[in-house]
């Protein structure tokens, strides 16, 4: 499975012909085919190409709504410096 840099998972936006992803919880889902991330926007709020883990607290619906978007990788945690 890929494994996607928050730069990487940034040029999924859904602009000029890309495809829209987004990550929850360290899942990447493919949310090109919801008539709701249309653009990549997704009701004025969220763009694709990003982290909407903490989004999510705050939304109407819950995780349950990405089961019916496939999983197209994950997420790799910034990697943090022992100084």
């Amino acid at each position: 499975m890929k494994e996607f840099t928050e730069k990487e998972l940034a040029e999924y936006n859904g602009k000029n012909g890309k495809p829209a992803y987004i990550a929850y919880k360290g899942k990447v889902f493919d949310v090109s085919s919801s008539f709701l991330w249309k653009n990549g926007k997704h009701q004025v709020l969220h763009e694709a190409g990003a982290d909407l883990t903490a989004a999510l607290q705050q939304a109407p619906h819950g995780e349950d709504v990405f089961k019916k978007f496939p999983i197209v990788g994950i997420l790799r945690k910034k990697e943090t410096r022992n100084v």
